[in-house]
Order: structure tokens, then sequence, then C-alpha cells
């Protein structure tokens, strides 16, 4: 069946192909994939990475699956360099294009100058697509320099890539649900792409209370003393926390604040049992944290609230959530004093977090000047 005769669903196209880095995919590539679907009765998109980028290209076929359910997205990895000059670059091109797409192509679909070429050399027809960008005023280049400000245009997938994770931990009763909640009213206030920025509560402490009202429905009179841990429920925990996290990061702002996570999971589960779990640490080094926290316990006083029973515990805990700190090598900061003088020190690691940006490393180098034309 031709490009031009129709197809059997009234699509204009048969099979269409959209092609590119997407590196990070955002709304102009999901615009494009969009607009050849509702034209194509068939659409695969190919991601293709280089080796020295420094998005994994699973990750990027990953987003796109998810944006996209209904197109095949496959990826491949292309380490050639970008010539439009050379016939022989363009052949290096496309053995690998063929190679990840070997069915043919009716249409190719594309917002680059260089689209012409690509659809000829598929033999397929060039549709392009918001040429100018004025639909998404938005480029791979233009979130790699600054997400932040590009993040209106960055799917769920990409934002909990990107967001900058910053964690509150601490002993019981030391603060750590106060400030993490004060700062993530602090960065709200800021307004603009921050105003949705996130809190995680603690799930370990929803779960004590399930347990509490538990064992009180079978006694009354039960108290926190009579509830126990076993083992297996920290890494229930663990990855509750963890899912809970991972959904705010989709949503958010650039940064999350959390209150705990599955890392402080694990000395917890010293605390009630005196031993290590090696599946929660598992769970923990799946999940990037970009900053932690640490509330100390000499500035708060105890407040037993029903579900504490630890305040002699309280300077050890301190001590072993410093010393695993300092063992994984994760970065963190001690805050101290009253309520105010630790959101203040908070904020300025935050904002000093923030101001380091973030890292791409740079794609292979182009030469993309259209031979005769002068356009770029």
């Amino acid at each position: 069946m031709s490009a031009t005769s129709g197809t059997a669903g009234g699509k204009r196209y048969g099979h269409g192909l959209v092609l590119g880095k997407f590196y990070p995919p955002h709304a102009g590539h999901h615009h494009l994939v969009r607009t050849a679907q509702d034209q194509c009765e068939r659409l695969t998109v190919l991601v293709c990475a280089a080796s020295v980028e420094s998005v994994p290209l699973a990750d990027r076929v990953a987003w796109l699956r998810e944006e996209h359910p209904g197109a095949q997205v496959v990826g491949a990895v292309d380490d050639v360099p970008v010539d439009l000059h050379d016939p022989a670059v363009w052949e290096a091109h496309m053995a690998i294009f063929r190679a990840a797409v070997p069915r043919r192509v009716d249409a190719v679909f594309t917002s680059e100058a260089y689209g012409g070429e690509l659809a000829r050399r598929f033999g397929a027809q060039e549709v392009l697509v918001d040429r100018e960008r004025t639909l998404f005023p938005v480029s791979g280049k233009a979130v790699r320099a600054d997400p932040a400000g590009c993040w209106e245009f960055l799917g769920p997938g990409v934002r909990a890539a990107l967001t900058r994770r910053v964690v509150v931990l601490g002993a019981e009763s030391t603060g750590t649900t106060t400030l993490s909640r004060d700062l993530a009213a602090h960065y709200r206030r800021r307004g603009g792409v921050w105003s949705k920025t996130g809190w995680v509560a603690e799930y370990g402490r929803r779960y004590s209370e399930e347990k509490l009202a538990a064992a009180r429905a079978v006694d009354p009179d039960a108290s926190w003393a009579d509830v126990s841990f076993a083992s297996r429920e920290f890494p229930v925990i663990a990855r509750r926390q963890d899912a809970q996290e991972e959904h705010a990061a989709r949503l958010g702002s650039p940064v999350l604040f959390c209150d705990t996570d599955s890392f402080a999971t694990g000395i917890w589960h010293e605390r009630y049992l005196g031993t290590r779990s090696e599946e929660t640490e598992k769970i923990a080094a799946l999940t990037r944290r970009d900053l932690y926290l640490l509330t100390d316990d000499a500035d708060v006083p105890f407040e037993d609230d029903g579900l504490r029973d630890g305040e002699h515990l309280r300077p050890w805990m301190t001590g072993r959530f410093r010393e695993e700190l300092e063992r994984t090598g994760r970065r963190f900061l001690v805050v101290r004093g009253d309520r105010e003088a630790r959101l203040a020190a908070a904020v300025t690691a935050v904002d000093e977090l923030l101001a380091e940006g973030w890292y791409f490393a740079d794609p292979l180098p182009e030469n993309v000047r259209l031979p005769g034309t002068g356009e770029a």
C-alpha cells in the first residue's frame, strides 16, 4: 500500500517514523509523535543515543513508551558524527536507522531542516511539523542548559529523573517533619515553577499508627510498648516510602522534600531489631538522593506523642545516621538551633545545590549546515 493511496483505518499513511536523540524528551517531541500517530496506521519512534551522552538510552525509550503507548518505540546507539555534507556519513547513519527500523517507511515526521533528505533516503514522504517551534518553544539543548526554566515542557518521567531530592532525617522528636514541611512551604512561596514543590510524608509513621490501631482493636488498653516489629516489615516500609517519593517527584517542581527515606528506614531497623537489614539497604541503593539534612537531637525537647519511646536513644540514633551518611558518601548537613535557624541553614544548603545546576554531557558535535542553503 502506498503512502498516498489511503489505509484501512482511514489514516493518511501506513507506517510513519519519528527519529531523534530525545536528549531528553520534551513537549515538542511529544507533539511531533502525537501528530504522527494521528496520521499513521502504525508509528515507529526511533531513539538514537550516542555513547558519550549522559542520559541512558533505556531511560529515553522508557519515557517515550510511557507517553506514547500506541507507538512502537525502539532504541539504537549511534556514535556516527553528524555531517550533512558527507554522503558517506549519511549512509553510516542510515545503516543504523535501517537496522533498527527494517520495514518500509511511508512518511518521516520531523521538525528539522534535514527532514527532507532523511525522508528521501528512506524513500518516504517528509511531513514537517512546527518547524519554527511556535507551539512549544523548547529544544533538547535548551532543556539541557536550564531544566528548571523548561520544567513546564517536561513529562513526568523526565521530571522524576531530574528532580533534586532533599531528605530530612533524624532521631525521634527532632523536628524532621517540621523542617521538611517548612522547606516545602518556603519554596512554594517563590511561585512560578516552584509553586508545585512537593513534600513526602513519612510512611513509617502511618504504618506505626496502623499497627497500634490493630493492637488496640484486640486490647483497647494497648500502648506503643505492646507493639513489636519483624524484620520483614522494614522492606515493605522502604518500598512504600520510595513509591510515594517517586510519585511526588513526577508531579512537582525541580526540588522535592522528603520526611525520611528508605535509607533512613535501614537505620530504624537497627534501632528496633539491633541488626542491619540487607534487603532494606538494597532498596535504598536504587534511588538517588541529592542532599540529606540531619536534624540534631540536642536542640529539640523530646515529646511523647504515643508512638515514641526512645528519648534515651536519640544521641545514638543521631550518631548512627551521621556514621552511615559518611560511610556511604552521601551529601549531608547537620542542622541545629531553633526552628528559624534550622530553616535558614537548610534553605542555604538547598539553594547551593540548585545553583550547581544539572549536568548533561555534550552530544557529538554536529555539522548541520545544509549544502547550498547556509541554513543550520
